[in-house]
């Protein structure tokens, strides 16, 4: 169960530790032009790694998406590959970095909110407080004296942006069973084309091979690596709880900045900090069982044979695991602690 937890916080820690290095690259390199470079990274990079495997492995050894979930990934790639960043980008083009900054915690609360209430996902008081602790933890890193509360329509912007995301996240979690990196890489690719073209369009010209070269380099493992590590957290946790811990991300760019720029150890950071720790310990701390029904269901993901999956194997198996391949799952009642992750979407009575 803990795995899914270490898939977030990496994930986390990888993007919001990218947060300095493409802040630096903003001196030579316009907002949606490297925007567009660091999704193009991420999305080439992940696209041959996974073009790789694929000649690597067995014929059916990558789970893709399957049936009806390839609208999943057309609307995921629409919302959160697509309308997200360009909101973004065009957002910022008029808002203070200040504002920005503490709108963008707005996509964790959405993600949560979707979750729950249109997706139908498990959660309690302690879930939701710690979510809260998290959020209120971002908004103290990010906050400044000098934030000004007015609704411009760069602000609007930045926040449609977050429920793109928001909306991105909870489609992907529908289809998080299929191979983490091909959705990442398809995510990539399709930001990427497009920041990239809306940057040629305005007149923007790409940087020299070196700068061009570390933010493609950036966002492999920035976005694209901490992508896929994501989805593999949406597998494991629910989108309500993954992107709870995903938000801890600005806490580990701030830590980052204190080691390596030599930026003060504000009582902001260590606030901001034990408020996001408080939220993660409510989180990790959770332990919700109780008795469930699981329903006849037949798909296709990398799995081991523990009690969801004792099936048996028509086709020759040599024994490895996890191993990938279509299986089936008969009707299972049980109890034991269990987060919402693909195999326990069942409804509660509250």
């Amino acid at each position: 169960m803990r795995k899914g937890i270490v898939f977030a916080l990496a994930s986390a820690a990888l993007f919001g530790m990218s947060t300095p290095f493409a802040k630096l690259m903003l001196g030579e390199v316009p907002p949606l032009l490297l925007a567009g470079l660091l999704y193009a990274g991420s999305g080439i990079g992940l696209a041959l790694l996974f073009v790789g495997r694929r000649a690597a492995a067995p014929q059916d050894a990558i789970a893709f998406p399957h049936r009806g979930e390839w609208r999943w990934l057309a609307a995921a790639i629409v919302f959160g590959g697509v309308l997200g960043p360009v909101a973004m980008m065009t957002g910022l083009a008029t808002s203070a970095a200040s504002t920005a900054s503490l709108l963008l915690n707005l996509e964790g609360a959405f993600t949560a909110l979707l979750a729950w209430f249109v997706f139908r996902e498990n959660f309690d008081g302690r879930i939701a407080t710690g979510m809260a602790a998290i959020v209120a933890g971002g908004v103290v890193l990010v906050w400044t004296r000098g934030w000004n509360a007015e609704i411009s329509t760069g602000s609007l912007l930045v926040v449609l942006a977050c429920a793109c995301w928001a909306i991105d996240n909870n489609f992907t979690r529908r289809i998080s069973t299929a191979d983490a990196t091909f959705i990442a890489a398809a995510k990539g690719l399709a930001a990427g084309v497009v920041n990239l073209a809306l940057a040629m369009l305005i007149g923007q010209r790409l940087p020299a091979v070196t700068v061009l070269g570390g933010a493609m380099l950036l966002g492999l493992l920035g976005y694209g690596v901490s992508l896929s590590l994501f989805v593999l957290a949406l597998r494991e946790l629910g989108a309500a709880r993954a992107s709870a811990y995903f938000s801890v991300a600005p806490f580990f760019g701030a830590a980052l900045a204190v080691i390596l720029q030599n930026d003060p150890l504000t009582p902001r950071l260590v606030g901001g900090g034990l408020l996001m720790a408080a939220g993660v310990w409510l989180h990790v701390s959770e332990r919700h069982a109780h008795p469930h029904a699981h329903e006849a269901m037949r798909h296709t993901h990398a799995h081991v044979h523990d009690e969801h999956h004792r099936h048996s194997h028509d086709q020759a198996w040599d024994g490895s695991e996890p191993h990938t391949h279509e299986h089936q799952h008969a009707p299972l009642t049980h109890a034991h602690p269990h987060y919402p992750d693909a195999h326990h979407r069942h409804p509660h009575p509250h």
